[in-house]
């Protein structure tokens, strides 16, 4: 007998309805936010060949995460308890649930992508453990929006400004430093940024280059500041009951095209971010974003140099002391993974 699987986009994604004689199964998914616009049509190009490329009968509709009203800091704990089958988060919001999963992008440890890309593979082994562990779940999909970085409405030359200044979070790690540069940290979601701006609830704000273009933060901003600080890592995670009542072949081809779509992320991490930095300031090679006339603020190797030592004396220390609260190994599992490929040790 050949199984029917139909996909139904309830919280941004899809429904996977198996149709035997035994009954029907029905999963849910999260997907992306609409408007990250390059990533979202990647992900509705990905569900609409997904039937054709692998040859199991599916039936999707899609839509993105804020158009059913979800927020994505919940998605994990929806997966762990079944609401939804496959969800998508970035690493930090997940964070607030395990602190170990913000072990891939520590705020200032993966410095340019290819460091950040040894980091992923290094640690990918125990990242999917842990989250079996922890919320009966698989990460289907790795990848990094690009370059966090800083758009402010308050006039800045360095991170010296930054004393004073109150700046959104959205890790643990980021808000720490952000308090080691003398400014305030305040978290909130990405939805909630661009009001908080405009009504100077908010100095500052951190997302990669396109993402606060395709938020059209820099109508409510006046000064760019690209230094990246951490990569916005997001992952696609599947619930494992509903991921093992796939056959093995079933499982081999999921996880194939889950691989090229992930790859797909990572280029448009490497090419797009470029694009979006001269749009932000009206640049040369302002391609496929928006243009605004942001004053660009250049990176300064002193603001580099503080980056690193608030990373040293302040983010890992308070990292570490509160994975290892949850989860005694994490300090040795971090220094022989991320530790290991970037030369850092935990002590």
């Amino acid at each position: 007998m050949k199984f029917k699987y139909s996909f139904f986009a309830l919280v941004a994604a899809l429904a996977i309805s198996a149709t035997p004689a035994v009954g029907e199964t029905t999963i849910r998914a999260t997907g992306l936010v609409s408007t990250h616009k390059f990533h979202t049509a990647l992900e509705k190009q990905f569900y609409a060949e997904l039937e054709d490329k692998t040859g199991i009968d599916l039936a999707i509709n899609f839509n993105p995460l804020d158009v059913v009203g979800v927020d994505m800091q919940d998605t994990l704990r929806m997966v762990r308890t079944g609401a939804f089958d496959i969800v998508q988060s970035t690493i930090g919001a997940a964070a607030r649930d395990d602190a170990f999963l913000e072990g891939i992008d520590l705020i200032g440890v993966s410095t340019s992508m290819d460091q950040l890309e040894e980091v992923v593979k290094a640690f990918m082994p125990q990242l999917e453990k842990r989250v079996a562990e922890k919320f009966n779940a698989k990460p289907l999909a790795v990848w990094p929006y690009g370059p966090q970085v800083f758009y402010c409405n308050a006039e800045i030359k360095s991170l010296n400004d930054f004393k004073g200044l109150k700046i959104r979070s959205y890790t643990s790690s980021m808000s720490t430093l952000i308090e080691a540069l003398g400014a305030t940290p305040v978290t909130m979601s990405f939805k909630e940024v661009y009001p908080a701006l405009q009504r100077g609830l908010v100095d500052c704000a951190i997302t990669s280059p396109t993402s606060g273009n395709t938020g059209n933060w820099p109508e409510v901003t006046t000064h760019f500041l690209p230094l990246g600080i951490s990569w916005s890592v997001n992952a696609h995670f599947i619930n494992l009951d509903k991921w093992n009542s796939f056959s093995d072949t079933e499982k081999a081809k999921l996880e194939k095209e889950f691989t090229d779509f992930q790859n797909a992320f990572w280029a448009l991490a490497k090419q797009n971010n470029g694009w979006a930095i001269a749009c932000n300031t009206g640049g040369n090679g302002c391609e496929n974003y928006t243009k605004f006339g942001m004053t660009l603020v250049e990176p300064t190797p002193e603001d580099q140099a503080k980056v690193t030592a608030a990373t040293m004396d302040k983010v890992l220390p308070g990292w570490a002391e509160s994975c290892n609260a949850g989860y005694a190994d994490c300090s040795k599992v971090w220094n022989a993974t991320v530790g290991a490929v970037r030369g850092i040790e935990l002590k």
